[in-house]
């Protein structure tokens, strides 16, 4: 039997998704009854929220597993609004005292019109499509895919393409979801043609889509990604028309080939691979001949290179479909030499290792890491190279020189990590010999900032030794930043409490002086800390001075207790 009853929404979870201030202003518009349900099914909302303006909202889900979508801007920039939780609160209270599901708004009138002649509707639809162009744009549409004739409804989808993804002028966030909703009711609209026997018309069109989207894309706010989705459902569209449509396999190579290599937004990456049942053997034979074509033009980027690469922009994509076919031939030794053709970074290093490892060539994995690390010696030490290196070494059994490669990058540009890998190697010895290489070093580094600090990396170290001693001693002697002398402190409010109350009271200072009533309750916070560091006496004297000093901050003294 059907659930007709009409979904009811968890309150906890409605409070959690819209936050205080917003469910208190939802509560607001519940209660002044600005909610008009339209329609209602088990499990998804529609309903009309009277604001500034007139807002669509939907509704999704029941309990506690509760969605939506808004017209409002608040939905577009914040997410879950007070429109719906409106809506939440009048379902809530509505149950099947008012009505059930098909007895809203919507469904009375569907109900209405289901009755009404045919001839009255019509009439009733185009007297409508006069006065909104996007409901007429919609029926020509329509009307052009129910055409027999190729021609009109080329003619009329071309027009509704350039029409939707015309930009007038940059189009803002709050814009580009409804200029994205437009584009994408033309691509579903083709689509549909697909389905309707015309994929050779459909082909045609979703071309022009992609190129008038790629086209639009300068012009778009596109921070939620919505012009990378439509290339790719259009890319889709492009895919399942092909499968029906079948074009010249050796065309449509060459046409995949260009796409994907000379494209800028990858819409078509990976074309080889998804259009390979398409392609055939002959479209898959003219894309490998086109791209080891351009691959034998290239001339190898060898370690510290530095010169201009004339094939920049097709580089990657090239080289992506080299390997593509040699991988599709299982040929390891080719992917390999692909890879190997770019060796400019220790980066490029580091990933053909990667890859000779993965097919189980430990010794050329190690061989080309070690070659990286030599031909980049002279520059900052690459530390994921080092690390692979390392790890690769102790695999083989080879401690000493996984040690001696993890402590020559430690000594030119030390880290955490290195330094941990050293001392899980090396032990106590290690560890000694690191806190003696950072101290030497900080006796000719920068003095610290309140941002910065050279004496970091020690003081990190120290703590996770618990040498708590000597971390406060080069806190004095080198400084550190505000941050690690707070995580100092509260690690070693036990042992030194007298270091972690000036820590804290220099805290305290600034975020007073700072103002603001977050400001004010993390001070609060830190000298309730502060009491259980001292006497009761000598904490009286100091919540005393801080009156003096702050006496003007009311809220601040509202939070003391004054």
């Amino acid at each position: 039997m059907t659930d007709c009853r009409p979904p009811q929404f968890d309150l906890d979870v409605l409070h959690d998704l819209a936050g205080d201030k917003v469910f208190e202003r939802g509560v607001a518009y519940h209660q002044a009854g600005q909610v008009e349900i339209l329609s209602v099914e088990p499990r998804r909302v529609v309903a009309r929220v009277a604001g500034t303006e007139d807002y669509r909202s939907v509704l999704t889900g029941a309990g506690s597993d509760i969605d939506g979508t808004c017209s409002c801007p608040a939905f577009s920039d914040w997410g879950f609004c007070k429109h719906l939780v409106a809506v939440a609160l009048t379902m809530n209270d509505s149950g099947e005292r008012d009505f059930l599901v098909g007895d809203a708004v919507l469904d009375k009138v569907r109900r209405y019109l289901l009755a009404r002649p045919i001839d009255s509707l019509v009439t009733l639809i185009l007297d409508l499509a006069e006065r909104d162009g996007t409901l007429l744009g919609r029926l020509e549409l329509d009307a052009a895919t129910a055409s027999d004739d190729d021609d009109v409804l080329l003619a009329r989808f071309r027009k509704a393409i350039d029409k939707a993804a015309e930009t007038d002028g940059y189009v803002h966030y709050r814009e580009a979801s409804g200029w994205a909703a437009d584009v994408e009711t033309v691509l579903d609209n083709i689509a549909a043609l697909v389905d309707q026997g015309r994929a050779a018309a459909a082909l045609e069109l979703v071309d022009r889509a992609i190129s008038r989207i790629e086209e639009a894309i300068e012009e778009v706010d596109d921070s939620d990604g919505q012009c990378t989705d439509l290339l790719g459902r259009a890319q889709e569209i492009h895919l399942a028309a092909c499968r029906i449509a079948r074009p010249d396999p050796v065309r449509l190579g060459e046409d995949l080939y260009m796409r994907e290599v000379e494209g800028e937004w990858s819409t078509f990456s990976g074309s080889a691979e998804r259009y390979a049942d398409v392609l055939g053997d002959a479209g898959l034979a003219e894309m490998r001949r086109l791209a080891s074509t351009a691959w034998e033009k290239m001339p190898p980027l060898l370690g510290g290179r530095r010169a201009k690469d004339d094939f920049a922009s097709i580089r990657s994509s090239v080289e992506a479909l080299m390997d593509f076919f040699a991988a599709r031939d299982g040929d390891t030794d080719a992917r390999i030499a692909i890879r190997a053709k770019d060796l400019s970074t220790p980066w490029r290093y580091l990933t053909l290792a990667q890859f000779c490892l993965s097919q189980g060539r430990e010794g050329e994995a190690l061989r080309f890491a070690e070659e990286g690390l030599w031909l980049f010696e002279d520059d900052p030490p690459d530390e994921r190279l080092v690390t692979f290196a390392a790890d690769l070494n102790l695999r083989l059994g080879r401690t000493k020189e996984a040690e001696s490669l993890l402590w020559q990058a430690f000594e030119r540009r030390p880290s955490i990590d290195l330094y941990q890998r050293v001392r899980r190697i090396g032990g106590d010895a290690a560890r000694d010999r690191a806190i003696a290489s950072l101290t030497a070093r900080l006796a000719t580094a920068e003095p610290a900032t309140r941002w910065s600090s050279p004496a970091d990396l020690l003081i990190h170290v120290l703590m996770a030794e618990a040498m708590l001693d000597d971390a406060w001693t080069a806190v004095r002697r080198f400084g550190a930043t505000q941050g690690l002398q707070a995580t100092l402190a509260g690690a070693s409010e036990a042992t030194h409490p007298r270091e972690a109350l000036a820590v804290y009271a220099s805290r305290v200072e600034q975020l007073v002086e700072a103002g603001g009533n977050r400001n004010y309750e993390e001070a609060g916070r830190l000298i309730a800390r502060m009491a259980c560091l001292r006497e009761a006496s000598e904490q009286a004297t100091y919540v005393g001075g801080l009156k003096m000093r702050f006496r003007a901050k009311r809220n601040f003294m509202k939070l003391l207790g004054r």
